[in-house]
């Protein structure tokens, strides 16, 4: 796309001057869905305190993604993705976090070429295994959160025969900056900025370790409401996904919404 390049520097921008004026509230961010225009995901999670200080904490989540094709539009045409996600995370220090997860993900393929059909086989299985490691700063309703996030990810076609890529690690770095909008803490404005880096090793063409490189971009804006009368959490927000760099370069525009429950069994 010739104007992939402008339209990122501006979103970037804006992305920067939202989050540098924007308690992080970790909303269920949509996955990657590969190349389209627009993108929908939704997401529904179960977070769960596992100590009485609230530092340990457990988040599930079921969430489904659906897309477009690169010429149209509707961002609900094609099923992209199943997600079933299990998180714990321990803030164990005024400054740092911690979280391990596991992670089972169902991707629909179709051609990259017009007119875009199901591929064979139409389904790709992922089983991942990821960890977290966070800094945080904190205070005024202000927070602030760079995590980096290692991930490794095994793939299996729908019979779990082995697919093109074997499996892949994959370096995630991200900064994401909260405000609590008025001194209720109900309403919240959030923005991330996210760069991911990985390697592969492929099983076709040949068994061989790709090169460790950048692979895409995702930067995020939500509103999120956590009304103090009933235990749930609601974000609604948009990212916008740069995938690949140079002249192999696309875009995606992702509407995004979870609804996440807060201790459902007590704290």
């Amino acid at each position: 796309m010739k104007n992939v390049s402008a339209k990122s520097k501006l979103l970037l921008a804006v992305v920067i001057f939202v989050v540098t004026f924007s308690k992080s509230f970790a909303q269920l961010s949509p996955p990657g869905l590969g190349e389209g225009k627009n993108a929908s995901w939704f997401a529904f999670g179960v977070r769960q305190s596992l100590d009485s200080l609230k530092q340990k904490e457990s988040t599930t989540y079921v969430g489904f993604g659906q897309k477009s094709s690169p010429d149209e539009s509707n961002p609900f045409s094609k099923m992209a993705i199943l997600v079933i996600n299990e998180e714990i995370s321990n803030r164990y220090n005024k400054n740092w976090e911690y979280s391990y997860a596991l992670s089972y993900r169902r991707s629909n393929n179709y051609d990259s070429e017009a007119p875009y059909e199901e591929l064979n086989p139409a389904i790709e299985q992922e089983f991942r295994i990821y960890g977290r490691y966070s800094y945080i700063m904190e205070g005024n309703g202000l927070k602030w959160k760079n995590t980096v996030r290692q991930e490794f990810r095994k793939f299996f076609n729908p019979d779990f025969s082995n697919t093109e890529e074997n499996f892949q690690l994959r370096t995630r770095l991200k900064t994401q900056l909260s405000l609590d909008l008025g001194s209720t803490k109900t309403h919240h404005i959030i923005g991330g900025a996210e760069v991911l880096f990985a390697i592969s090793k492929e099983n076709e063409p040949e068994k061989k370790w790709s090169k460790f490189d950048y692979k895409e971009s995702r930067f995020t804006l939500y509103y999120s409401l956590s009304p103090h009368e009933i235990p749930f959490i609601f974000d609604i927000g948009y990212m916008y996904n740069l995938i690949g760099k140079g002249s192999d370069i696309s875009d995606v525009n992702y509407l995004a919404l979870d609804i996440i429950w807060k201790n459902p069994f007590g704290v």
